[in-house]
């Protein structure tokens, strides 16, 4: 029983993190307040449930039955000699007629198919483990139905004709690279470390550079002693020339760690910052091997490797592990055969150990449910908007203002490096006039040019928005910069169902754009980033509202389905086939095992069924223009050549109309 309990005691403080229980930031600071209470559940109140449950009812009867069994057979081997039972436990026929072997008989006959008090916990606890380990995994819980031999999983299904299911279906999907957050730790003498990270050199705009990797500046550490804190900044970039070489080309982050464990501690004087390095050094584990490792390297490990895999939030992981508790017992704990063979009599003792399971099973699932729901609840909360900036044409901008814009030079070098405007150059109307009269008489010529206001101060700022009498009419465009979940569930509810057309470029899901797949789960992965973001984009989507999705070859398939599963597959309209560039036609046919892939494709899907395009626009020869009187164009049928040669499509007319 000891063994079984042991392992799963270890599962538990696994799933509840117990090993970042010195970390105080984040959920982990929540999680501190009740590690108390979880590990005296794990060490006293499940071992005491377990136990007092064994100990009554027809389970205590089932095991005291095969306690004195054994008390008895060991009376006969003494008295009667080792003869008197065989390795089966049978009784010789000629002791069968004895008081004590009438005794071992009817004991036999009661105890027959009964387990004895370890076996019985054994079995609970080794329940319990495969349960919890057979659906948890690297701080996930991934759905594993567990139904029979022959067919290994069963999934959740309702009926419908044909249903778009995978692994992590009912999951938020959190990219790692949104939390790039500061990450603090208490040693045990109460130093407070904490690793800074400064200017994070991420990957933008879809464009995939160099690895990076989280490198710290021990140079730039700094300690408090009043406050008895550490700060140790680090900075996530792609490794210079010179780092590559000092890191050499394989297993470079281990490197980096390996080099910050000898440099770190170096820049604490022993004299001056005896916490500090004692923080730092102290052993705060050993390896399988009996290695001791200290409080920083753990916790290094721990920093970088946190960055290595995106994970999940359950959206309701209270009801999928109760659901998933019960087809577990009905599946795999309550065993038809076994019962029938055990016979009536056990049947009361099978329902015991049903009832002691789900107990206790219900109990670590409500505190894991109370731990995921925060976290959830921080995900699902609208984030605060940290900075807003406004573009804005020179046309709309007060005169007033031109002097003020006229004096930020960080403003016109902007527009020099995009523009490469040159208000220094003299003409008849500026010669003889002052840089900053060049300057605004460069502005009233040019009402077109774009003032960003990230270049001016507050008091500015707040005095050219209150200038405006409608400032949503003067700014009729809205870019954020955001992940972009979190993007659309701020943004829903001022413009739900005001969208009319929405663009979408997701990762073609390659292997190679971005995602950090947690084990094989790669289609399954890419299907739950794009479930919920699809999903909330379509509550801003219009009734007449059209949605393009570009897509390659890889996850063709999925997507329809995926969008088929949000919109409706009677909202499928079309799939645009869209050649690639390619150096010749030829190209594609070289090898016949190695086709290329030549084309891309654009899904298209509209809530209305009856939702056109307007019909293209031709161009009159006084420059007017009027609806072409041929039907050259729609969502439902296509060009020929001869009216479109070249065999370009612009897609022309976006608002659609419905009725034509």
């Amino acid at each position: 029983m000891n063994n079984a309990l042991t392992k799963f005691q270890d599962l538990l403080r696994e799933l509840f993190q117990f090993d970042c229980a010195d970390l105080d930031f984040g959920i982990y600071r929540i999680m501190n307040h009740k590690r108390d209470v979880i590990e005296k559940f794990i060490t006293k109140s499940l071992p005491q449930a377990v136990a007092e449950e064994l100990d009554r009812g027809a389970l205590a009867e089932q095991s005291q039955a095969v306690r004195e069994l054994g008390e008895v057979a060991a009376q006969i081997k003494g008295t009667l000699g080792p003869d008197a039972l065989n390795a089966e436990g049978n009784l010789a026929e000629a002791y069968q007629g004895t008081p004590l072997g009438k005794k071992y008989l009817s004991l036999k006959a009661k105890a027959e198919g009964a387990r004895s008090r370890g076996a019985l916990a054994n079995a609970v606890y080794n329940h319990l483990y495969a349960f919890f380990s057979r659906y948890y995994q690297d701080g996930d819980f991934i759905s594993k139905r567990r139904y029979s031999k022959r067919e290994r999983y069963a999934i959740p299904y309702n009926g419908e004709e044909v249903y778009l299911y995978w692994a992590n279906h009912d999951q938020y999907y959190v990219k790692t690279a949104e939390h790039f957050t500061d990450y603090s730790y208490t040693a045990p003498n109460g130093v407070n470390v904490h690793f800074k990270l400064r200017a994070a050199d991420v990957e933008q705009n879809n464009v995939k550079g160099k690895k990076r990797f989280f490198l710290p500046l021990p140079a730039e550490i700094v300690w408090d002693e009043a406050a008895r804190r550490l700060v140790i900044p680090f900075e996530f970039r792609p490794l210079t020339e010179q780092g590559t070489i000092a890191y050499g080309q394989k297993n470079q982050q281990e490197a980096v760690i390996a080099k910050a464990l000898q440099e770190i501690p170096k820049r604490l004087s022993p004299k001056t910052a005896a916490p500090a390095l004692a923080a730092l050094t102290a052993e705060r584990r050993k390896t399988n091997d009996g290695e001791p490792v200290s409080f920083l390297e753990h916790h290094l490990r721990q920093y970088t490797r946190r960055n290595t895999s995106d994970f999940f939030i359950h959206k309701d992981l209270k009801g999928f592990l109760s659901r998933e508790l019960d087809f577990y017992m009905k599946n795999e704990v309550l065993n038809l055969d076994e019962l029938e063979a055990a016979g009536e009599e056990r049947t009361e003792g099978w329902f015991q150990i049903i009832r002691l399971i789900k107990s206790v099973g219900g109990r670590i699932i409500e505190f894991l449910h109370q731990i995921e729901e925060f976290q959830k609840m921080l995900w699902e909360k609208r984030k605060f908007v940290i900075e807003t900036q406004y573009c804005i044409t020179m046309s709309n901008i007060p005169e007033d203002f031109y002097a003020e814009i006229a004096a930020c030079d960080a403003q016109w070098d902007e527009w020099k490096d995009l523009f490469h405007v040159d208000e220094d150059k003299a003409d008849l109307f500026t010669s003889g006039k002052s840089k900053k009269d060049k300057r605004t008489a460069f502005l009233k010529a040019h009402p077109t040019l774009v003032l960003d206001t990230k270049h001016f101060d507050r008091e500015f700022v707040d005095r050219l928005l209150g200038s405006f009498n409608d400032l949503d009419e003067i700014t009729d465009g809205l870019l954020v910069h955001s992940e972009n979940w979190q993007a659309l569930n701020l943004l829903v509810e001022k413009y739900r169902r005001l969208i009319q057309c929405a663009y979408i470029d997701p990762p073609y899901n390659t292997g190679y754009d971005g995602f950090l797949y947690k084990d094989q789960y790669q289609h399954s992965t890419w299907l739950t980033s794009l479930w919920d973001r699809i999903s909330e984009c379509r509550n801003l989507m219009g009734q007449d509202s059209a949605l393009f999705v570009s897509i390659g070859n890889e996850e063709c398939a999925n997507l329809r389905k995926l969008l088929e599963s949000v919109w409706g597959a009677e909202c499928f309209r079309s799939a645009i086939i869209q050649r690639r560039g390619m150096k010749s036609v030829q190209s594609q046919f070289d090898t016949i095992d190695a086709l290329n892939q030549g084309y891309d494709y654009v899904m298209m899907f509209s809530r209305d069924a009856e939702s056109r395009f307007r019909k293209l626009m031709v161009q009159k020869a006084n420059g007017d223009e009027e609806e072409s009187t041929t039907p050259i164009g729609s969502w439902n049928n296509h060009w020929r050549g001869t009216d479109r040669p070249s065999m370009r499509y612009p897609l022309l007319g976006v608002t659609p109309m419905t009725g034509q």
